[in-house]
């Protein structure tokens, strides 16, 4: 592993800033190549001139410190450039999911209330429904320009006051899903990203020197906006940017041209790039790691990979509120499979119990967290805040285990446990144990609500169509493996389960469709 020259001033010193980190490291080497577009290499002189273009147009709509852009974007260069051009006039960014439709999207609007909001062309609709609301708006192709932003006038649209400014500290605003339907919203400063994407260039191994990512996960989300993007440009590792992962042909191709070495991934596109092989695509050679993360690793998804491609995975384990990182497992030589890897240097940890009370780290239970990394809380949100943030620690509401070696493994979500007759369920490990059986493609477990025993194990299986199992073959499958009260109860076949944007399994859809098993 190549050694990373640090910076002439750390990334951590009181007061330092994205833009200012990130314009060293261009002002250096301005001819060598930043970031893959459409079939171009983007120089870090390019990427400079394009940040002070899109800085003046900012500039010229009356963007100022502390305040806010929006924007609904595919990963692309735009995504970047205006990040940097913000900060550089003491701004703040948020991305949001084009996907998320318009109701939601204006509800998440009204609680950032950024001074505009930016758009692709091919989202008129959305594009209408917030000029119409009353926010200054700009429609521009992903690799820019960036051009003025205005407010539509007319009877039907909404009059708005001048946004409050934000602390100029504050770098992106990420909207997170919650429980309920009330939009939340992440804060992450300046000092957060640079703490989080320094340790983990430096403790993970496929961040070294002279490799080149693969940046195609959506930028709404902190693993793809910070992890692949905002990181890539503070250690000089040069990013091919994709709008999406899908096709997997084009994704190949783009790797092969550009002799991509890692892709950081969520573990439902590792599925769809098995799928791919299965029907004749090849996968370049020049492709060395791939870091997953955004959902647990199924061991035989690890297996799969191995025998069909010679890779193995590196699973990490983040947060939107830690910035992401929390834990990744440093190397393939250092990994454990099925777990997550220790934590980050500068991370201290505790385990205490659903209901709060600290417990010994030999304990399983519910993971806080302290660092540098960590937000302060969620944005205008003070009970929210109050709820999980205390004195400086995080509840995580993931329930691990620790082993002698500082290795985290994810037993669930808090929120997802199951009770089974007093006894706990982990969700994922009913999970794990189904998919393990080659004839299944993903599984979804659940607790369904039962008159006797409060609640029993529900399981939802996506089988693989070229050799689907029984059900009863499967309960025998899971009753060789599991205890009695963790096998399901319901067994039942679907063609798809429900993904959130960024992949993960949405349990609460599935919950919906377990209803009430009978006595």
């Amino acid at each position: 592993m190549r050694k990373r020259e640090r910076v002439a001033t750390d990334p951590d010193d009181l007061g330092a800033r994205l833009e200012e980190r990130i314009g060293e490291r261009m002002a250096a080497n301005p001819e060598e190549n930043c970031l893959w577009w459409k079939g171009t290499w983007w120089t870090r002189r390019r990427f400079e001139e394009e940040v002070a273009r899109c800085a003046e147009s900012l500039r010229a709509s009356g963007f100022r410190e502390g305040s806010r852009i929006a924007f609904f974007l595919p990963t692309s260069p735009l995504v970047l450039v205006l990040s940097v051009a913000a900060w550089r006039l003491r701004g703040t960014v948020v991305p949001l999911n084009t996907r998320a439709g318009h109701e939601a999207s204006l509800r998440i609007l009204d609680l950032v209330d950024p001074e505009g909001v930016v758009f692709t062309e091919d989202l008129e609709e959305l594009h209408n429904a917030v000029a119409n609301a009353g926010f200054p708006v700009a429609i521009a192709s992903p690799e820019g320009p960036l051009p003025p932003l205005r407010r539509l006038e007319g009877k039907t649209v909404s009059e708005r006051t001048p946004p409050a400014p934000t602390d100029p500290s504050v770098a992106v605003i990420f909207a997170t899903s919650g429980t309920t339907g009330n939009p939340k919203a992440v804060p992450i400063s300046h000092g957060n990203l640079l703490d989080n994407t320094r340790h983990t260039a430096e403790n993970v191994e496929c961040f070294a020197p002279g490799n080149i990512l693969m940046n195609v996960l959506p930028n709404f989300h902190t693993l793809g906006y910070s992890v692949c993007g905002v990181l890539s440009l503070l250690f000089d590792i040069p990013q091919v940017l994709l709008p999406s992962f899908m096709p997997i042909k084009t994704t190949l191709e783009a790797m092969e041209a550009t002799g991509t070495t890692f892709l950081v991934a969520v573990p439902t596109m590792l599925s769809f790039l098995l799928g791919a092989i299965a029907k004749g695509e090849a996968v370049p050679p020049s492709l060395k790691h791939i870091l997953t993360g955004g959902g647990k690793l199924d061991p035989e998804l690890d297996r799969r990979l191995r025998e069909h491609l010679g890779l193995a995975i590196v699973e990490g384990y983040g947060l939107t509120e830690c910035s992401p990182v929390v834990s990744c497992n440093p190397s393939l030589a250092a990994r454990k499979l099925g777990t997550v890897g220790p934590a980050l240097p500068g991370y201290e940890l505790q385990i205490r119990s659903v209901e709060g009370k600290l417990l010994t780290l030999a304990d399983e239970g519910v993971l806080w967290v302290k660092s540098p990394s960590v937000a302060e809380g969620y944005f205008r949100a003070p009970d929210m805040t109050a709820e999980r943030f205390q004195d400086g620690w995080f509840n995580t509401g993931d329930i691990v285990r620790i082993d002698e070696d500082g290795y985290i493994s994810i037993l669930d979500r808090a929120s997802d446990l199951i009770i089974v007759g007093g006894f706990n369920v982990y969700p994922q490990e009913v999970e794990t144990v189904i998919q393990e059986h080659r004839g299944v493609r993903m599984a979804g477990a659940v607790g369904a609500k039962h008159r006797l025993t409060g609640e029993v194990v529900a399981a939802f299986v996506v089988p693989e169509p070229d050799n689907p199992p029984s059900q009863q073959e499967l309960i025998r499958h899971c009753k060789e493996r599991l205890a009695h009260y963790k096998v399901p109860r319901k067994l039942e076949f679907v063609e798809s389960l429900p993904l959130s944007a960024t992949g993960k399994v949405l349990r609460r859809e599935l919950r919906k469709m377990a209803g009430v098993i009978g006595a």
